[in-house]
């Protein structure tokens, strides 16, 4: 994987050429989800479709003349600093909220990238197509906002996806961790010693190396200059911190010095720690309450059984 700053131009045009492409069956597919019950919506995606479309033969023209006919192929995924862009599954509907959700990140980090590459274009017509399309792109952020909340996008809107982006995804995804993975050390120590000082420690050492690894992760995985999604030492604080809270969560309770009734307290932290991951989930990440409940669940009592089997072995 490479980092945005080590491409060179013709590297840069070829992976916007690439990301035009994506986009443009985004939309399709995005139109294709909406056709049945939002026939409205569908066609303002389709036209959407056609502008990615309209850009894509732009770039094809300018790399051309530039660089000649062979275009490398370099994808998001190639690159340090994109949103993993999930797939549009044909046989699940959308809702037009849930359409334009994903649009605008589309559309946002689309405009970045532009911006980003005005800057590292030293040939007076790229900078100036490049220039053009990040203006594009910022007035169909606008335009997918106002399909259907029928007004630009305010400030409050905005505010709240930098939030998730910088705050909710990282510390999510910490929170997860540290309450799930820790578990099976926990509880292993706990039934192989039946000693809660000993348990403690085992909970407090996996909680802080997890903390710290969860941290470091995300702090290295992407730089935030292309996604919009913030500092990497922010993110990575918030990741790590969240982690070591998920993971002493449930071993606080081995302070206690009787082993059975620390368990109990530490088994219903647990599934205060599920019920708010799957909440979260539900509230800032538009994922289904049930379905959400069963993944985080099902994935916790997994781990939870794996460190009762190894502490009983």
């Amino acid at each position: 994987m490479r980092n945005f700053d080590s491409l060179s131009e013709r590297e840069v045009l070829a992976l916007a050429i690439s990301l035009e492409e994506e986009d443009a069956r985004i939309y399709d597919d995005l139109a294709a989800a909406l056709a049945t019950n939002h026939p409205a919506a569908a066609e303002e995606f389709r036209r959407f479709r056609a502008d990615e479309d309209g850009h894509r033969h732009r770039l094809l023209e300018l790399y051309r003349r530039r660089f000649g006919e062979h275009i490398p192929l370099i994808r998001r995924h190639d690159v340090k600093g994109f949103v993993r862009r999930e797939p549009v599954w044909p046989d699940h509907s959308l809702t037009p909220e849930e359409a334009r959700d994903r649009a605008e990140v589309m559309e946002a980090e689309t405009k970045r990238f532009y911006e980003a590459a005005v800057a590292r274009a030293t040939d007076a017509g790229t900078r100036q197509l490049l220039g053009d399309l990040a203006e594009e792109e910022r007035k169909h952020t606008q335009a997918v906002g106002d399909l259907v909340a029928g007004a630009a996008e305010d400030e409050k809107s905005a505010r709240r996806r930098l939030f998730v982006l910088q705050v909710i995804q990282p510390g999510l995804a910490g929170l997860m961790d540290g309450s799930v993975s820790t578990l099976a050390p926990l509880f292993a120590a706990a039934f192989a010693t039946e000693d809660p000082g000993k348990t403690f420690l085992v909970g407090l050492a996996a909680s802080i190396g997890a903390g710290i690894s969860m941290g470091f992760a995300e702090a290295l995985s992407d730089d935030g200059s292309l996604t919009g999604r913030g500092r990497p030492l922010t993110r990575g604080l918030v990741c790590g911190l969240m982690t070591t809270l998920g993971g002493l969560g449930h071993t606080l309770p081995y302070l206690i010095p009787h082993i059975w009734v620390a368990t109990s307290i530490a088994v219903g932290v647990v599934i205060v720690e599920l019920g708010v991951i799957a909440w979260v989930r539900h509230r800032f990440m538009n994922t289904p309450l049930t379905t959400t409940i069963l993944q985080v669940v099902v994935g916790g009592l997994l781990v939870f059984l794996a460190g009762i089997l190894i502490g009983r072995s």
